[in-house]
């Protein structure tokens, strides 16, 4: 009896699997920001994105595909195949988007069995060790700091253009537009792996269409006065990228890589600006937990393997997913004392079989500490029950039924109607929250006093409490707001030096100075002086320390010895009308045993 195709598509995976030497090389590129509605292919009336729409026609699409409905809880979920709020990043700042130290990663996996891994872009899972990119399985790294270009722990005045990154720990100048700068130096470690005869791990999550909307000219151009887009810039990024895919895929197939190649186009949420335009149909954007929040693109094209033709798998699928299906694909093994995954692999649905149903939950946290039912989304193949409020102990205030087959606009509500329904769904997320809410008392400490990053700079990006609300990016650093919190770390023992800064270390600006933007610079909002800056505080774990501040000085230093151990950080710098607010950067270096 002659082979179908479904037939020979199993056989051609299984052929590859068992040839080590074959294993294929993995491209994945994550946009940042980008829905699902986001890509003409998926029928935007306005985006010209052919590169992307040619990728489409030649991959196996995922379109029942969720993530987190924001962007570091989906980075954390995608590269671990574990649910992020026990991962660690339930949150984007607040010291809460910090993976942590025993959890491992694809890359790290995918390095222990002979390839060469990569990132290019954002990271948004912990500025500093233990938890960087090259701590967490990742040869060479090329990253902006934080969540996004301009965000505070990234380069101070970085504005996407001719901007100063993270290679391997240190900071460099590049030239150009950010997204073509990591595209670019994704390319040079492409040719470097093929040099080395080694597969690569090229893992391409861009901080683009991230605002701000700074994108160049001649795309943003292209969508000046589109009904519906307040920023044009946010297209215009999203047709860069789409030349950037273009340029990739022709450099994969000049090198001879592309037909052993998996490509994976995904995005980390939903819309951010694009859903007044056209969202697909689909109700709610980024950070919602209806499906516009998280329904997402994934395409996969792998030649070698035969998924080169357009095809939908509609089943229900998510970011947790993605480690173990390509680890399989792959023909690699996770190590024994691995932490349990809770994705499963799709390699069986890739084949044209069929997985049994699930339930799979989601959720928007944005907080300091986790709340349960905060803007969860609990998923089957027809239901999502939806709890759209803010969360917190006891009954949901609200509990949203719809089924998603027949109203895929979650436009009429059915928990009333449906209470048997209602409850199984409510069962299932209990159980997941008992899973998820383990360490929820935990925090992911910044290890101080270690030689491989010595000195540690913190940032009030990565503040406990609500003062990071107010110091997340560079403008609000500008205003110099009164507004403070504390760093949790855990200190190696010894003598430590640890100097307040108003203004970060590249400024070298005194601590009572104000700020003006370099001319050009698309940030062009002066830095506030902050006046009467008269006393420094300090509290580290027991330890309190007071010291007379120096306004024409860039910082006010302070030492003391450390023993072993988890400890908190806070700062104080008052003015003689009485105003406090914390240091928004802080140097900490051990100097001595």
């Amino acid at each position: 009896m002659p082979l179908s195709r479904r037939h020979f598509l199993g056989a051609a995976s299984s052929a590859l699997l068992a040839q080590p030497s074959a294993r294929p090389n993995i491209v994945l590129l994550m946009t940042d920001d980008q829905g699902y509605g986001d890509l003409a292919c998926h029928g935007n009336p306005v985006l010209k994105t052919p590169h992307l729409d040619a990728l489409h026609a030649q991959s196996v699409r995922l379109t029942n595909y969720h993530v987190s409905p924001t962007c570091a809880p989906t980075r954390a979920a995608l590269l671990t195949g574990r649910y992020s709020n026990l991962a660690g990043p339930w949150h984007t700042i607040q010291g809460r988007s910090i993976l942590h130290r025993n959890e491992t990663t694809l890359a790290a996996n995918l390095r222990a069995a002979g390839y060469r891994t990569g990132i290019f872009g954002k990271w948004h899972l912990g500025d500093n060790l233990p938890s960087r990119p090259q701590d967490k399985g990742f040869d060479e790294v090329l990253i902006h700091g934080g969540g996004g270009v301009w965000q505070t722990p990234d380069h101070f005045g970085n504005d996407y253009f001719d901007d100063t990154y993270r290679h391997n720990g240190k900071l460099k100048k590049f030239a150009g537009f950010c997204t073509d700068v990591f595209f670019a130096q994704a390319q040079r470690f492409i040719d470097q792996s093929v040099q080395a005869r080694k597969p690569f791990f090229c893992y391409l999550p861009t901080n683009a269409p991230h605002g701000p909307m700074w994108s160049p000219a001649e795309k943003e151009a292209h969508y000046q006065n589109v009904n519906g887009l307040k920023e044009p810039g946010f297209y215009g990024m999203i047709e860069n990228i789409d030349d950037n895919v273009g340029r990739l895929r022709q450099h994969l197939e000049a090198t001879g890589q592309a037909a052993n190649t998996i490509f994976i186009f995904t995005t980390d949420n939903g819309t951010a600006s694009g859903a007044q335009v056209f969202n697909a149909g689909m109700r709610g954007a980024k950070g919602s937990p209806y499906e516009g929040g998280h329904r997402v693109p994934f395409f996969l094209h792998w030649p070698a393997a035969g998924y080169t033709q357009g095809r939908d798998i509609t089943q229900l699928t998510a970011h947790i997913d993605v480690l173990p299906t390509l680890l399989e694909l792959a023909g690699v093994s996770r190590p024994s004392t691995a932490l349990p995954l809770h994705g499963r692999s799709l390699v069986p649905l890739l084949r044209g079989q069929t997985a049994p149903d699930r339930t799979l939950v989601v959720d928007s946290q944005r907080e300091e500490n986790l709340l349960p039912w905060r803007q969860a989304a609990v998923m089957t193949e027809r239901w999502r029950l939806v709890s759209p409020g803010p969360g917190g102990p006891g009954e949901p205030r609200k509990l949203e039924l719809y089924d998603i087959q027949a109203d895929p606009g979650q436009k009429t509500d059915l928990a009333a109607r449906e209470p048997a329904v209602v409850a199984q769904l409510k069962a299932g997320y209990e159980t997941w929250w008992r899973l998820v809410s383990a360490r929820a008392d935990e925090y992911a400490r910044i290890v101080i006093g270690d030689p491989r990053e010595n000195p540690v700079r913190l940032t009030a990006h990565d503040w406990h409490g609500n003062g990071a609300l107010a110091t997340w990016n560079q403008r609000s650093i500008l205003n110099g707001p009164v507004a403070n919190g504390f760093w949790a770390l855990e200190a190696r023992p010894g003598r430590y030096r640890i100097a307040l800064r108003r203004w970060p270390a590249e400024l070298n600006l005194p601590l009572g100075a104000a700020y003006t933007p370099e001319p050009g610079n698309r940030e062009q909002t002066p830095g506030k002086a902050i006046a009467g800056l008269r006393t420094a505080r300090l509290k580290l774990g027991a330890q309190e320390r007071e010291a007379k501040v120096d306004p024409a000085k860039p910082t006010v230093l302070f030492e003391l010895r450390l023993p072993a151990g988890p400890v908190e950080l806070q700062t104080w710098l008052i003015a003689e009308d009485g105003s406090e607010r914390g240091a928004y950067y802080v140097d900490v270096e051990r100097i001595g045993r």
